[in-house]
């Protein structure tokens, strides 16, 4: 429900400086909404941010995140930053979301059962409600998924729900759904859990001024790239939030966030950099929470078009990089070396491929095979995220002494995510944790909407689909590693590091999930924090 009287800017006089200086400004945006991260952490004193004692309720908690500009929506279905993220699973629920293991956890739905041949799956909802009182219904689940893979639109959902047939799945009752698949499909609940596959009601129309969702906050404003408030919902079937308020407050420059944060005016700060992090860890002023190893950090090439399209020059590239130098230059250290492949540490993880390092004479050699020995490449990078440009510039300076000519281009904050997916032909990527199955299908499939390398081979879509209709596990795992080695060797992900994600809190703040890999169901949990 809307309620004027909440204002949809920050009414405390301490935000003044934060307006004055821009902090609240609609420029800069965070990530691809894919990214999400692993690992564990704490706080930055030895003390653990889920402790503190008994819960207490009340208080309104601001929390600064990176957001997107003017452009801005609550749209659950549309959401691509981690703003967007935070701000959908305050107001939203999924069927299923993944646990800091990656496994899907069930959420709306009670639980799930497939047939013996894997290719029908019925699902019981759990007795939850709308903000409008009205009841979660399977019409609802099935009108939000056709919603997703409406072919007219290009919700980020819609490649993970693509095994799903909507014509032919239906209601068996007010809580049940079946769920008939094109194909078998042993993870399907890692479906259920897909990033952007939230549950709406089916006559909701009007997202950014009246949304309705069925999570733990309802709706009391919006101002697109300056903040949202939302307010506690008593009747969320997992128990009403500890915090009577939530205000996500926009901040873009990661120096906002933390001096918003040393100064009072926000409780939570998103995304700190490595630097910061170190800077005020143990200090005692505020909490670091490290989430370990996260966030894959990658350069992505265009593999369809010069001179990229050419094998030798992907490899010439994986081979000109030093993985320790970039983590230790464009990380300060923060993380570990990756190994071209997303999903370090994963189930069905190719860990036994070999450590690749550099070998600038090898890379000189594929370059010459390839007729590119004076090649001059533009990589576009931008301050959208820690360690870009610092990585960018790392880059720059490896490439030069294999006789690689690299200019980096800066670009927006506020499109560089947009830009880079069509645009351009070598790009600073990242992304974060989900199950090495669901990266595949968001953004290396030939029809996924997120497929930054445009990688397109009909071939290894084959493969995709037939690990996901393999029953055995072992088998299955068998599967995903031959894609993997394909990737490994001519994919266009040079995946040189896994950065930690670091954030940081008021002293006052507990409930934060250490263990939570970012849009995982505990990563900005903000209905199990509280304010001591």
């Amino acid at each position: 429900m809307h309620d004027d009287s909440v204002s949809p800017l920050p009414s405390d006089p301490r935000f003044a400086g934060l307006r004055r200086r821009g902090f609240l400004a609609a420029t800069g945006a965070a990530s691809l909404g894919a990214l999400s991260l692993a690992g564990c952490g704490g706080s930055g004193d030895g003390g653990d941010p889920k402790g503190g004692g008994t819960p207490q309720r009340g208080g309104r908690l601001r929390a600064a995140f990176a957001g997107g500009g003017a452009g801005e929506t609550l749209d659950p279905h549309r959401a691509n930053l981690f703003a967007d993220a935070a701000r959908a699973k305050a107001l939203f629920d999924k069927l299923a979301d993944y646990g800091p293991d990656l496994a899907a956890r069930p959420r709306l739905a009670e639980r799930w059962e497939p047939n013996r041949t894997l290719d029908r799956w019925r699902v019981t909802l759990r007795e939850a409600a709308f903000h409008d009182g009205r009841p979660v219904t399977a019409q609802d689940v099935l009108h939000s998924y056709r919603r997703i893979a409406d072919p007219r639109e290009a919700f980020r959902a819609k490649a993970s729900l693509e095994p799903i047939d909507l014509e032919a799945s239906r209601a068996t009752g007010r809580r049940s759904v079946e769920f008939v698949l094109k194909r078998p499909t042993a993870e399907f609940p890692n479906v259920l859990a897909a990033f952007g596959a939230y549950i709406v009601p089916a006559h909701a129309d009007d997202f950014d001024r009246d949304p309705v969702g069925s999570g733990p906050f309802r709706f009391v404003s919006f101002a697109p790239g300056r903040s949202a408030v939302f307010r506690r919902y008593d009747g969320h079937w997992d128990g009403a939030p500890y915090l009577d308020e939530i205000e996500f407050v926009v901040a873009n420059e990661e120096s906002a966030r933390v001096n918003a944060l040393l100064g009072g005016q926000v409780e939570y700060a998103h995304e700190l950099n490595p630097t910061t992090a170190r800077a005020h860890e143990g200090r005692g002023q505020i909490d670091i929470v490290r989430l370990r190893n996260s966030a894959m950090q990658a350069f992505c090439m265009k593999t369809d078009r010069p001179p990229f399209d050419d094998v030798r020059v992907r490899r010439a590239f994986f081979l000109i990089a030093d993985r320790k130098e970039l983590v230790d230059a464009a990380l300060a250290g923060a993380g570990e070396t990756g190994n071209d492949l997303f999903g370090k540490g994963y189930e069905y993880y190719a860990d036994g491929l070999p450590q690749r390092e550099q070998d600038l004479e090898q890379a000189r050699f594929l370059l010459r095979q390839a007729g590119a020995e004076d090649l001059r490449v533009t990589l576009d990078t931008s301050a959208v995220a820690a360690g870009f440009t610092e990585a960018a510039s790392v880059f720059r300076d490896q490439a030069k002494r294999a006789g690689v000519t690299v200019d980096v281009r800066m670009g927006s904050k506020d499109s560089y995510w947009s830009d880079i997916l069509d645009g351009g032909t070598l790009c600073c990527y990242r992304s974060g944790a989900m199950p090495i199955e669901a990266h595949i299908s968001q953004r290396l499939l030939t029809d996924s909407t997120t497929n930054a390398t445009h990688w397109r081979h009909r071939d290894f879509d084959a493969l995709y689909r037939q690990a996901q209709s393999t029953r055995d596990t072992k088998e299955r795992a068998a599967v995903y590693e031959r894609m993997q080695r394909r990737l490994y060797a001519e994919g266009g992900f040079l995946v040189w590091g896994f950065a930690d994600w670091i954030i940081g809190t008021a002293r006052t703040v507990r409930g934060v999930e250490a263990n939570a890999p970012a849009n995982t169901l505990d990563w900005a949990r903000f209905d199990k924090v509280w304010l001591a």
